[in-house]
């Protein structure tokens, strides 16, 4: 008799792959479900595969267009970085994920999900935040948490060994020597040789990006348009052609992107269970977005309000890398992110040349710039005799803190 039915982020390689048999060994009815998010996958093999091992269903579903939209933007509007230079690739697409996952659980009326994420990662906690945010009733099966799982299979010569017992296809390639997560945002590399921070990344590592030495020696000039924080339309100069649909403007720019080496970082960050690791990623599209957001950012929204948005855009950070994007303060902190881009509106002429992003030019209707008021030629309306006032109004602060540090240091 069936313990019930599980729905299983499936990616096809061998630890899912090991873990939909595992599940059906211990008495539930398994439902795969493969996510494209972007990465270079043969999605019908990997369907062929999860019903030849028993999958009672297999959902592959095409999320390109809404992780865009609905997950990548609004990190676009906050310049969602983690600990300065992180872009969030593999964190904003958790969620994304695990809410068609649950999707499918309530639909289907499983009573479990289940993930591949080991125990010492941040990715089970992004899976089964959103899990319990969006289907509070469900039941998780984690199997790298469960002493029998992972007792069993202490490393990939066990999965190997079962998969070879149970007729999973194993694969015929040599496996790279770290481990890896593609999107449509980024590809990640971690673990296995990289674990050595002093160790550099091999040349053949990454896979989305040039080496920004063999990029092209004629920089592609893009006009990125932004309405409300996000980018509407882009435009390469070079050759004139347009795109004006989301996930057809993020490809572009990741094309673009890679051909010039752009968006390569190498790092060691804190993961939100408490150990450090390092990490090598690659985000074209991501870092060409974030520097022109940042541009047009700055041209259109009030000094204050800015002051006030960065601080939400670290604390948005924080908590999408952590997890909580289906939690209520995350919420609130978008929708505060979402009223600061009103006026963030406008256009961003910029170079991709030779891993860089250089900023060109910028114009928009809703401009705080005031080229009469900044002019070093034109007074405006503006008398230079106000910032004596100004000036001194600030000063009274500091002429009485060193007023009292003399004091002090004449008693000593």
């Amino acid at each position: 008799m069936s313990k019930g039915t599980v729905v299983l982020a499936y990616s096809g390689g061998l630890d899912t792959s090991c873990i939909l048999v595992w599940l059906k060994e211990q008495g539930y009815d398994v439902i795969t479900y493969l996510a494209n998010i972007g990465q270079d996958e043969d999605f019908e093999a990997a369907r062929k595969k999860a019903e030849s091992l028993g999958a009672k269903k297999v959902f592959i579903e095409d999320l390109r267009a809404e992780f865009v939209e609905d997950f990548i933007w609004p990190a676009v509007q906050a310049n969602a970085v983690y600990e300065d230079r992180y872009l969030l690739g593999t964190a904003i697409a958790r969620p994304c994920i695990a809410r068609r996952q649950v999707e499918i659980a309530r639909r289907e009326g499983a009573q479990f999900v289940s993930h591949g994420a080991t125990g010492k990662g941040n990715d089970q906690i992004r899976f089964e935040l959103t899990n319990y945010a969006l289907y509070p009733e469900v039941k998780i099966i984690a199997p790298w948490r469960i002493p029998e799982f992972y007792n069993r299979f202490r490393g990939r010569t066990d999965l190997m060994e079962y998969a070879e017992k149970h007729g999973i296809p194993v694969p015929v390639t040599p496996r790279a020597p770290w481990s890896m997560d593609a999107n449509l945002m980024h590809i990640s590399y971690e673990s296995g040789i990289l674990e050595n921070p002093m160790n550099p990344a091999p040349h053949d590592l990454y896979l989305m990006t040039k080496n920004p030495q063999d990029s092209p020696n004629t920089p592609d000039v893009l006009e990125i348009q932004f309405r409300n924080g996000v980018p509407v339309k882009v435009t390469n100069v070079n050759e004139g052609t347009s795109k004006d649909i989301p996930l057809e403007i993020f490809s572009l720019l990741n094309e673009i992107g890679g051909k010039h080496g752009v968006g390569r970082i190498d790092i060691v960050e804190n993961r939100f269970i408490g150990m450090k690791s390092r990490g090598i990623y690659e985000t074209p599209g991501g870092t060409i977005l974030l520097q022109a957001h940042l541009d047009i950012e700055t041209f259109t929204m009030d000094k204050e309000v800015r002051r006030i948005k960065q601080g939400l855009g670290i604390k948005f950070s924080e908590l999408v890398y952590n997890g909580f994007w289906y939690s209520p303060e995350c919420d609130f902190v978008r929708h505060c992110i979402t009223k600061s881009q009103e006026n963030v509106e406008g256009k961003v002429r910029l170079s991709v040349f030779k891993g860089q992003v250089y900023i060109l030019g910028r114009e928009s209707p809703k401009s705080l710039y005031n080229e009469e008021l900044v002019s070093m030629d034109v007074q405006g309306d503006y008398d230079p005799c106000d910032a004596s006032g100004f000036i001194r109004i600030n000063a009274v602060r500091l002429r009485e803190h060193h007023r009292l540090q003399g004091f002090s240091s004449t008693k000593k």
